[in-house]
């Protein structure tokens, strides 16, 4: 199989839709452009919303967006746990669901920095294995737990037993382990924003230049002759910055693009 290409290279703001896998959306994206590509941050396949996709050269960046803060909506249906913590898991139990003022309680320690279990069917490898794929083989495997800060937690909606949650999160949060510790699963998530892009802005025909992937970063000028030291290797920038020619974004702290 030849190389995927280093152009075109860019950020593509994708709404996923529910049902493909994140792979699924990466993989049509690569294989309509031809380049290389690969995601900031994955959306389980139930979910919807904002999916940041690279392309080409610029997929050397995925390490700067992939810790950047997260926005959700989501749907906690807490009448019944479930095996994932999601609408695609079996039934763990079912129960009366809690009144407004048992929920408003159960929501007031969910601020700031939070201990939670990751969830059985997840990323996260266990003794090398991938914790999904032991789940799927039914072994019963103790799950960690991970500190995630929760920024702003905002009850919208509680009705029948399904609370409607609005959530700005840190990195690697799972809102799947959100729905589980109040009791409950995920009906339905939408992710609405990473970092300072809106899911508002998605456009999956649109790819954004390289420069404009690191909004966040301050930006330094470089002279051409200065740009193409930093190419050849004998200048390193050494910051998060984003170095600039003429335009174009030629290195961010030690990474060089073409």
């Amino acid at each position: 199989m030849p190389p995927r290409a280093l152009s075109p290279a860019g950020l593509v703001l994708v709404d996923k839709p529910a049902g493909p896998s994140s792979f699924a959306v990466v993989k049509r994206l690569r294989d309509r452009t031809g380049a290389r590509a690969g995601h900031a941050g994955t959306l389980d396949p139930f979910a919807t919303g904002l999916l940041l996709v690279l392309l080409g050269s610029a997929t050397r960046l995925a390490q700067y967006l992939v810790g950047l803060d997260k926005r959700y909506v989501t749907e906690v249906d807490l009448r019944s746990r479930t095996l994932t913590g999601d609408v695609e898991g079996d039934q763990a139990d079912e129960q009366e669901p809690p009144t407004l003022e048992d929920l408003d309680g159960r929501l007031e320690p969910f601020s700031g920095d939070v201990m939670l279990r990751v969830p059985a069917a997840s990323a996260v490898k266990i003794e090398g294995e991938r914790a999904y794929k032991r789940f799927r083989e039914g072994e019963d495997v103790e799950m960690p737990y991970r500190t995630s800060t929760i920024y702003e937690l905002v009850l919208h909606h509680y009705e029948d037993g399904v609370a409607t949650l609005e959530l700005h999160v840190s990195s690697g949060t799972y809102v799947r382990a959100i729905a589980d510790a109040l009791g409950g699963h995920c009906r339905a998530l939408r992710r609405t924003a990473v970092g300072p892009f809106s899911v508002d802005d998605a456009d999956d025909e649109h790819i954004l230049p390289p420069a404009d992937a690191l909004p966040f970063l301050p930006a330094i000028d470089l002279s051409p002759e200065e740009a193409d030291a930093v190419r050849t290797g004998r200048r390193r920038i050494d910051r998060p910055v984003r170095a600039m020619c003429e335009g174009r974004l030629v290195a961010v702290d030690g990474t060089v693009l073409p």
